[in-house]
């Protein structure tokens, strides 16, 4: 199988693309408008030749309270995180379900259960893109296509080490099984639900984040 992915920074692009096998694609795209989730979509087709697997994954919003967040930073941070999403969607869904298989997987965030103090925009958004994905499984479903998003929280990445020594401790403190996250082990969660054993599971969000998140729904 071969991978296509895109990032808005040539530099990372090809950073990421060529520490991945069989001669992953990498390709300079923007998806914080809707047109240019379309055209990345288009773009990734002309290339693969198809999309079997959607992956949709955006960077996060800037952080901000009801009281400091102004209505205008609400459409970009809601076309980044949401309508991006939405249209990827529409410009891949239909043709899976021409071939009657597909999977597409979203990565949002623990905020979207338990909304994460500071950070407005994303709750909104990520909360916004788990209810059109859920509507959307529902639909597709009876094609062959599935529809599923995860909900991580504190994994160790480049972000999470930019918090710095004293708040990755407190953070890694409130995981209960007292690690933070593996971002490798996160995308081997991912790739299951790409794999045709997945093919029961759709309309779901999983959690994962070590047990941060408490209640029983």
């Amino acid at each position: 199988m071969q991978v296509a992915l895109c990032g808005r920074r040539p530099d990372k692009v090809r950073e990421a693309a060529e520490s991945l096998p069989n001669n992953a694609i990498g390709m300079v795209a923007d998806l914080s408008t809707p047109e240019g989730a379309t055209a990345w979509i288009e773009q990734a087709m002309a290339e693969l030749g198809q999309i079997d697997i959607l992956i949709a994954n955006c960077g996060g919003p800037p952080p901000g309270t009801f009281a400091s967040t102004k209505l205008d930073a609400f459409r970009p941070a809601l076309d980044m995180n949401l309508t991006s999403t939405v249209a990827m969607c529409y410009a891949a869904i239909p043709l899976m379900q021409e071939r009657k298989w597909g999977r597409v997987v979203a990565i949002t965030s623990i905020s979207v259960r338990q909304p994460i103090p500071q950070l407005i925009l994303s709750n909104t958004s990520r909360a916004g893109v788990t209810g059109f994905l859920k509507t959307v499984a529902l639909e597709v479903a009876p094609d062959g296509v599935t529809v599923n998003t995860i909900q991580p929280g504190n994994h160790l990445t480049d972000r999470t080490r930019a918090m710095g020594h004293a708040n990755l401790e407190a953070a890694t403190k409130a995981i209960p099984v007292g690690v933070i996250g593996d971002a490798e082990d996160f995308g081997k969660v991912a790739a299951f639900l790409c794999s045709e054993p997945a093919k029961f599971i759709t309309g779901a969000s999983l959690n994962v984040d070590g047990g941060a998140y408490r209640a029983l729904q």
